[in-house]
């Protein structure tokens, strides 16, 4: 096994670079399929750097073996058996069977660490997928650090991560908010709850971007990690794979449930009661079946109409918040379907009044209204 020589790209502005290469690959693919390639291959080369990192300090050990898999389980660093390994890859990138070598790859990751089961996408080796410019991007990618301490100090994954991601929501338009929210709406949101202490819970968690910048936050602020406990829920199936790809890689751990699943119908936390609520609920969903809640626990102050979820949202937000909990949240302003402003005096007045009732049960809700200059 060679050494990696690969350099974190901190001041090489490689984020632009990296997906200027990678969006060569992309061909005919849309962007939901191209980004579990893309960050998939990311994924692997950070678990593996971090790998690599604890294998050549174990070598030097003459006490401790480098290929003795609970080595790696003490230290908390996914086990990577050798044919999963990046020098392996890298070392077959040009040949035409790389696709099929990258799927046993991440079958195989799986295959050891329980933890990922179900989680890496296994889709390298589709025929329609350009497997000379796939060998170039785990070349490419083979050139940056990620996951050894130096990259992580700099957090150059989570560069990679978040830049990748706005630009995968960007080429989605409107579906990319499903799985994406811009950080600065997200920051905002943490530093208006501070999350230091307590239970964090996101109903519609995407790829987990509240719950990193709380993370960051804390960090920031000298609390703990520890002194958290993360709860999340998200029902597309793609999206729930990327959540735990990107917080795994952190180190967070986060109570998802066992399985993606639809947070009105298939509550999976459902006795949760949180100390912190953020969230960006898909706005104005017609399509949620809200006729077949109509006489849901949720619905305190009122049953939300059944073409339009947000004041849905709102409730089950408010059932979850523990007796002195806080929520942030971001919902539409303008019901495209509608055609008309959502937050209309009425609707408004609504909001105010379920937060002023939630305010008497000891629950602190802040209803506001933020209109782009």
């Amino acid at each position: 096994m060679a050494q990696s020589t690969a350099t974190n790209g901190a001041e090489l502005g490689f984020e632009q670079t990296l997906w200027a290469a990678a969006d060569k690959l992309r061909g005919h693919l849309d962007a939901a399929e191209y980004k579990n390639v893309v960050l998939g291959l990311i994924f692997l080369k950070y678990i593996s750097d971090a790998f690599y990192e604890l294998y050549y300090q174990l070598k030097q050990d003459e006490w401790a073996d480098p290929e003795d898999k609970d080595e790696y389980l003490a230290e908390h660093v996914f086990w990577v058996p050798p044919e999963a390994r990046w020098d392996y890859l890298q070392k077959n990138a040009k040949r035409p069977k790389i696709g099929l070598l990258i799927d046993d790859a991440m079958a195989a990751i799986e295959r050891d660490n329980p933890g990922l089961k179900g989680v890496l996408p296994q889709e390298y080796g589709r025929q329609d997928l350009d497997k000379r410019r796939l060998g170039e991007l785990v070349d490419l990618i083979g050139t940056i650090g990620l996951g050894d301490q130096a990259s992580r100090s700099q957090d150059i994954l989570g560069r990679v991560y978040e830049y990748f991601l706005g630009q995968f929501a960007s080429a989605e338009g409107k579906k990319g908010g499903e799985f994406y929210t811009p950080t600065s709406v997200v920051r905002l949101l943490v530093e208006m709850l501070q999350p230091f202490k307590g239970r964090v819970y996101d109903p519609c968690c995407g790829s987990g971007g509240m719950f990193v910048q709380s993370e960051k936050f804390i960090q920031a602020h000298g609390g703990k990690i520890d002194d958290i406990s993360i709860f999340g829920q998200e029902s597309n199936p793609t999206t729930w794979r990327l959540h735990k790809m990107n917080l795994a890689i952190r180190g967070i751990e986060v109570n998802l449930g066992t399985h993606p699943a639809d947070s009105f119908h298939n509550d999976l936390h459902r006795d949760l009661r949180a100390d912190y609520i953020l969230a960006n609920p898909p706005f104005n969903m017609s399509d949620w079946g809200g006729e077949v809640l109509a006489d849901d626990v949720r619905w305190r102050y009122g049953t939300p109409p059944p073409g339009n979820a947000n004041f849905a949202w709102v409730q089950h937000i408010i059932h979850h918040l523990a007796p002195k909990g806080r929520a942030g949240f971001v919902l539409a302003q303008v019901c495209e379907n509608c055609g008309e402003a959502y937050l209309d005096e009425a609707t408004t007045a609504r909001l105010l009044a379920t937060a002023k009732d939630a305010a008497h049960a000891g629950v602190q809700v802040d209803v506001r209204e933020y209109v782009a200059a």
